[in-house]
């Protein structure tokens, strides 16, 4: 049972201590040495980390049956430096993905090309990643070494989810977020809005309560009318029925075999 975060590479005291035996993919799917389980590392930025992001390292954590999984998170400097600016601060990077059920130890700072000395400082036995050849840092593939030393294991990317789209949802629909968040009472100042726009979304705010209201009385309004409808049904539909019974009964006194007929007096002419 998870009762913790994971533990941060440079705090815990869970150091393999095992012979560092370099492993075949083949021999490390048909099972782990006694002694220990294999080391897969897995990095990136996970800027709002989401679902995507989840789901890769779950694949790096299932890729052989007995894992324990690094993850590497590239802090502000060198992401700015190499990929750009960040929506979350390293810090809240580090905390996301210690938070995340499929992890076991992270190591904060990471290096955006690996070296033997920094693959071997941590044990590292194979790295996980998509297969779409990542260019940065000057190279066309920063994983080429990894791929041509038999270490690299690819997983799937998830179609329909990246920080970039987030990012660009975020963008398209910037007058609508903006306007909510001053609604829940964040300053214009807070949000980067200039007093122009500011007025215009709060006028656009009210006019939305407007609308809503407007809204909550006709549906009122509708319920209203066909409560009164049904009741006018219901009332008919008695009405209907008690005038049967009322005229069923008439008849039965005043018709001509009704019960009256004999005892009421016959008229001479």
């Amino acid at each position: 049972t998870l009762t913790a975060p994971a533990p941060f590479a440079d705090e815990t005291s869970c150091q393999c201590r095992a012979p560092h035996e370099k492993l075949t993919i083949a021999q490390a799917r048909l099972g782990t040495p006694v002694d220990r389980p294999v080391r897969v590392y897995a990095d990136g930025i996970f800027d709002l980390f989401h679902s995507g992001h989840a789901r890769a390292l779950m694949q790096a954590k299932t890729l052989f049956p007995n894992s324990y999984l690094l993850v590497g998170v590239c802090s502000d400097d060198l992401t700015h430096k190499f990929k750009g600016f960040t929506v979350m601060n390293e810090t809240e990077r580090y905390e996301a993905l210690r938070h995340c059920r499929y992890v076991d130890e992270v190591i904060r700072d990471a290096p955006w090309t690996l070296t033997p000395e920094f693959l071997e400082k941590h044990k590292i036995d194979f790295v996980a990643h998509d297969d779409i050849p990542y260019s940065s840092a000057g190279s066309d593939d920063v994983y080429k070494h990894i791929k041509e030393a038999g270490m690299f294991v690819p997983t799937q990317r998830t179609e329909g989810i990246s920080t970039s789209d987030i990012i660009t949802r975020i963008v398209r629909d910037y007058d609508v977020y903006a306007r909510r968040n001053l609604q829940r009472g964040y300053t214009a100042k807070e949000l980067n809005v200039s007093f122009i726009n500011e007025k215009k979304y709060r006028f656009q705010n009210q006019v939305d309560k407007m609308k809503e209201k407007v809204k909550n009385v006709e549906e009122k309004s509708k319920e209203f009318v066909n409560k009164v409808e049904e009741k006018s049904h219901d009332l008919i539909q008695k009405w209907e029925e008690k005038s049967r019974e009322f005229i069923g009964n008439f008849l039965e006194l005043f018709g001509p075999d009704g019960a009256l007929v004999g005892i009421l007096p016959s008229q001479g002419v």
